[in-house]
């Protein structure tokens, strides 16, 4: 009994990452013979899972969208509330756990009733937001880019370049990366031969072609170097580095997760290069460095000009007179 209702778990996994497998996949996965695939899969059926299941030479399953919440895993309340959970978290573009949100986050929408789909739609709709975040981006947006990323499934979508310009895009979704309060994907463009770094806010008119491909071989350390040098080379216009009379523990200490690329000195101080879109957002950014750390920039004459004269401000600011 307990072989069997691990079998069955692991066949449930399967087809929540999945869209469609066919049979005999199913088999050679669990091992099983087709008789015994087709009891495993009555019995999800028993448990209120919704399968459909398609004959002939590409016959297989795939779990219904829609269908009601499982008895004794979930209830209604309870799948609503972590719905509107994961999409807080996958559209705050928090690091650390996104892709496993975005995953679950797809698992859970495919098999939400309409019912209550409507009430996560609703409730997201009218929840406020934290300030200071990118631009917003749409969780179904983001739910089917991850369906299609998981499933290998082309996807065609219209998409408005930095200048303006939009144009019709055929691509080969490979993953969601967030990057400096933005979502991109990483997908190999079919028109252009090449890997191409899309922002998600810039991405209409999804349409999923239910056309599947063979996945390129690209780890999730690869993705990411990908993303950040398009970005990099797109946005960052002002770069500088900032010399900290300190060692790279207390730099590392008060700055935390913003000293990663600082570097230590052989007289005990600390390098760190820094880089943003503009020399306004550049300046911006030291305003949250510690009064405890004492350092010097280095960098283009704008920047130190534009340094300059908010250091005059400030003073002005706290001018009272005395």
């Amino acid at each position: 009994m307990a072989e069997t209702t691990s079998r069955t778990l692991d066949l449930l996994s399967l087809l929540q990452s999945h869209r469609h497998w066919s049979a005999r996949e199913l088999s050679e996965r669990l091992g099983v013979s087709g008789r015994t695939l087709r009891r495993d899969v009555e019995r999800l059926r028993d448990l209120g899972y919704g399968i459909e299941a398609t004959r002939g030479a590409i016959g297989g399953y795939r779990l219904e969208a829609g269908t009601g919440l499982p008895p004794l895993l979930l209830s209604d309340d309870e799948g609503v509330a972590i719905a509107i959970g994961l999409r807080s978290q996958a559209t705050a573009g928090l690091r650390g756990a996104e892709h496993t949100t975005l995953s679950a986050l797809a698992k859970i929408e495919q098999v939400l009733p309409s019912g209550l789909r409507q009430r996560v739609a609703a409730l997201q709709s009218h929840a406020s937001t934290s300030p200071g975040q990118g631009p917003p981006v749409a969780a179904e947006l983001l739910g089917l880019l991850a369906l299609c990323c998981r499933d290998s499934e082309r996807i065609r979508f219209d998409y408005t370049d930095a200048g303006g310009r939009t144009s019709a895009r055929s691509t080969e979704p490979h993953r969601l990366v967030p990057l400096a309060r933005r979502w991109y994907l990483l997908a190999w463009d079919r028109d252009r031969d090449a890997w191409r770094t899309f922002r998600v806010d810039r991405i209409t008119k999804p349409f999923q072609t239910r056309v599947h491909f063979a996945p390129r071989t690209l780890n999730e350390q690869e993705s990411e170097r990908l993303v950040r040098e398009a970005v990099r080379f797109r946005s960052t216009t002002v770069t500088a580095m900032l010399h900290f009379d300190a060692p790279i523990h207390d730099v590392a200490r008060e700055l935390g997760w913003w000293a990663r690329n600082a570097s230590s000195n052989a007289d005990g101080t600390t390098t760190l290069p820094v880089e943003a879109e503009s020399v306004e957002a550049l300046v911006a950014g030291f305003a949250w460095i510690s009064p405890r750390l004492s350092y010097t920039v280095e960098g283009p004459p704008e920047l130190r000009a534009h340094l300059r004269a908010q250091a005059d401000s400030f003073a002005a600011a706290l001018d009272d007179g005395s």
